[in-house]
């Protein structure tokens, strides 16, 4: 599946925000309200990156219906609903009901209606059509002309140097014009009678797309959500749902799965997204962890240089003060935090002890690395700067790891520890700046010392300390002071959209509130700072921000896209869709499930056989109940009163709640 990063992609990507996605990887159908396929822009059906069909036209009695509603129906499906009138001397009322139910496999059912008492004898045409293009050339512009199509069993097929397509009908079309692209059925509709026709798109010889999600053996648990507030019911189906059809096989192993980065842009592994989608999920089951940790583990880079270690990824935007940063270095100190986590979770000792390998050259690239700079992490380009959210990914890695080598009776975890306690006293002076409003960390600082000032939510990471065992969360980068006056510029106004936190505050130079790095919400970081804030007793900012997400999730039908807007929320007013945002995408999927779970302040340990439970004692939405998650590798829920009090109502055997 192709994926297109922002420093590949061309100027003016066609928009995706107004289009309706039914996603089942590596099937796509992508479609505006109207439902009328028509070759432009995205639409069309995809499978594996390849648009296997661009149009398909519905017209009735020679008329093209009247859209009137356009919805998904799930992740993977979507109906559309239309009507007309086939009289002359018809009054206002529609005659005839179109029904069209689009799914992301491939097929296609359109159901007609007789409203009338009378019969109808109707020519019911479906035009097709497609280029067979790649998926990047749709966006860039580059499709070619439709091919030319030929008759193919009961429908048409189409055919390229790089694959081909055929659609095939059910019942048989009365007649089918190659030359036209064109399937007919003359149908008879009795009064109040319905009469569907099915169309199957596939490449040619292929069978139906087997989504992942939909097996029986999919690594991640449909846990559900009930509550006072109704919107968390829907979050968390959405998303769960959202997770399902972003699921990739890896090639070399294919019993190992993992999450596609996001749809429409990018359908296929991001070493960096993955690892934070999959550590975010992890209320669902540590399998999903597992798959992802052993596909990148294939993919780290051998050898005794500078790279030896790293898992590979490549650069992305960091926004307007910065140069762009390297994903590889991310998912490096990802992987054995991922790791370390998903065994207090419940990951078997066996498999969790077949991964330390490779958690230990990630680790043993990161004590390489550190050391040119003072004890920081510099960015692989030369040159660049030091960035405060790579130091927070770093020290993590060594505490979580550390931990980690102890448990297994593997040496380094001393020396970890120790330079991340260096490192927290150099960064406490090094990355903090004074001023009149209490301070600020810097977003970097340069290679000769000088601060960059700016305030974004990559700050939030620095909450993000990570899970030790008996349920205590990691030392972080700040003091408590520090954190307290951290919390206050996250829940401030200028961070603070209403809506979830601005990745740019508003008072910076060069915001933007569309922009990636530069003012726009990323739902990713604002739940990375919700559970950060709230783990740190800050639950005033972290429940604004909450609450401003979840208004923003029932904007967006409960499909929260990867960012929006940044402008600020007003009465009345709805969060603005960003034209280029993936939806779904897997890290805004995995983030509600982080949302929500972080009310019930679930803190595992797996091998110590007990789970701890820090509830958001203010309560923010209500009562919650969350059902059908995994602590231990079995199913458990939690509820949380309106009191903010927590209780296991579900539990593995012999599980030992602390508080």
């Amino acid at each position: 599946m192709p994926l297109l990063t922002p420093s590949s992609t061309p100027m003016g990507l066609p928009p995706a925000h107004a289009t309706l996605i039914c996603v089942a990887l590596p099937g796509l159908a992508i479609s505006t309200e109207q439902g009328q396929l028509t070759g432009q822009g995205l639409e069309g059906f995809y499978r594996s990156g390849r648009r296997m069909l661009s149009r398909c036209q519905v017209r009735v009695a020679g008329q093209e219906p009247l859209a009137v509603q356009g919805r998904m129906l799930g992740a993977d499906r979507a109906r559309f609903m239309a009507t007309l009138r086939v009289s002359a001397d018809a009054g206002p009322d529609p005659e005839v009901v179109v029904e069209r139910t689009r799914h992301a496999d491939g097929t296609e059912r359109i159901t007609l209606f007789n409203a009338v008492p009378r019969p109808l004898r109707l020519l019911v045409e479906v035009a097709l059509g497609t280029d067979l293009a790649e998926l990047g050339a749709v966006a860039s512009g580059r499709a070619g002309p439709e091919l030319p199509a030929s008759v193919h069993d009961s429908g048409l097929r189409w055919s390229c140097v790089g694959g081909h397509s055929a659609v095939t009908a059910q019942p048989p079309p009365t007649d089918a014009l190659a030359s036209a692209g064109l399937l007919r059925w003359h149908m008879e509709l009795p009064p109040g009678g319905t009469r569907s026709l099915e169309l199957r798109v596939r490449p040619d010889g292929a069978g139906p797309v087997r989504a992942v999600g939909r097996g029986a053996q999919s690594p991640i648990a449909r846990a559900t959500a009930a509550g006072d507030d109704p919107g968390v019911q829907s979050l968390l189906h959405t998303c769960v749902e959202d997770l399902h059809a972003l699921l990739l096989r890896d090639p070399v192993n294919p019993a190992d799965t993992h999450l596609a980065a996001g749809v429409p842009w990018r359908c296929g592994m991001a070493p960096a997204d993955a690892l934070v989608a999959a550590r975010m999920t992890l209320p669902l089951g540590t399998r999903l962890a597992a798959g992802t940790l052993r596909t990148l583990a294939r993919t780290q880079l051998p050898g005794t240089g500078a790279r030896s270690g790293m898992i590979p990824g490549p650069r992305r935007d960091a926004g307007p003060h910065l140069p762009p940063g390297c994903t590889g270095v991310e998912a490096t100190l990802l992987f054995p935090a991922l790791l370390a986590e998903a065994r207090r979770w419940g990951l078997p000792e066996q498999e969790t002890e077949k991964l330390l390998p490779a958690a230990e050259r990630c680790l043993r690239w990161l004590s390489t690395t550190v050391g040119e700079d003072g004890p920081y992490v510099p960015d692989p380009h030369h040159g660049g700067p030091l960035l405060c959210e790579t130091q927070a990914h770093a020290h993590r890695a060594a505490v979580l790891g550390a931990d980690l080598l102890d448990a297994y009776g593997r040496p380094g975890g001393a020396a970890l520890r120790d330079w991340a306690q260096e490192l927290r006293a150099a960064f406490r002076e090094d990355f903090w700046i004074e001023d009149r409003g209490g301070g600020r960390p810097a977003a970097a600082r340069t290679r000769d010392g000088r601060v960059l000032p700016h305030l974004g939510s990559g700050a939030a990471h620095l909450l993000d300390t990570g899970l030790l065992g008996s349920g205590a969360a990691a030392p972080g980068l700040l003091d408590k002071v520090q954190t307290e006056q951290l919390a206050r510029l996250l829940g401030g106004p200028a961070m603070d959209s209403g809506w979830g936190l601005r990745s740019l505050g508003a008072k910076e130079s060069a915001y933007n509130p569309f922009g990636y790095r530069g003012g726009a919400v990323r739902v990713q970081d604002t739940a990375i700072a919700v559970a950060g804030l709230a783990a740190a007793g800050h639950e005033k900012e972290a429940g604004s921000l909450l609450r401003g997400v979840l208004a923003a999730a029932e904007e967006f039908g409960g499909r929260l896209p990867e960012m929006y807007a940044g402008q600020q929320r007003t009465a009345g007013s709805a969060p603005l869709p960003h034209p280029s945002a993936c939806r779904p995408a897997a890290t805004a999927a995995a983030s509600g499930v982080l949302l929500l779970t972080a009310l019930a302040g679930i803190r595992p340990d797996a091998p110590a056989g007990t789970v701890t439970l820090r509830p958001m004692r203010g309560a923010p939405l209500g009562e919650i109940s969350l059902t059908g998650l995994r602590v231990a590798g079995a199913p458990f829920s939690v509820r949380v009163t309106r009191l903010g009090l927590a209780m296991v109502e579900e539990a593995a055997d012999g599980l030992q709640l602390r508080v």
